[in-house]
């Protein structure tokens, strides 16, 4: 068995990746051609689950970024329904209020975003001054 920090073997790398495009770990095992046993033993292992969160993390942002190209169409989508008269009033109370939460968030973020900068800002001189 690898000690911790040590790279995967071809086995578990494959135990990852069917992790990832299973529905469950039965078929990631089978899929793996191991036990689920040992599948659920490799996953209490330290260096095996930093391996398995960075390759879902890695999926998921993939996922974000695809999201992400279609953020203008759902805008575009969403103030078109907001204005088109011959939609239900439900739908277009429920697109302004879409908008309106969306803004605000926006706003919020951008003010943690600025503080934040201030704040390293403020730390970094800090440090200037030691």
């Amino acid at each position: 068995m690898a000690g911790h920090g040590a790279k995967l073997g071809r086995k578990q790398e494959e135990a990852i990746a069917a992790l990832l495009t299973h529905r469950n770990l039965e078929d990631a095992a089978h899929a793996a051609g191991i036990g689920t046993r040992t599948l659920i033993r490799w996953m209490k292992l330290p260096e095996f689950e930093t391996a398995y969160r960075a390759a879902r993390r890695l999926a998921f942002g993939q996922s974000i970024a695809r999201l992400q190209q279609g953020a203008t169409a759902a805008a575009t989508t969403l103030l078109k329904m907001m204005v088109d008269p011959t939609a239900p009033h439900s739908c277009r109370l429920r697109a302004a209020d879409s908008v309106l939460s969306h803004a605000a968030k926006a706003i919020e973020l951008e003010d943690i975003d600025f503080r934040v900068s201030e704040l390293e800002r403020a730390a970094e001189a800090t440090n200037n001054r030691r």
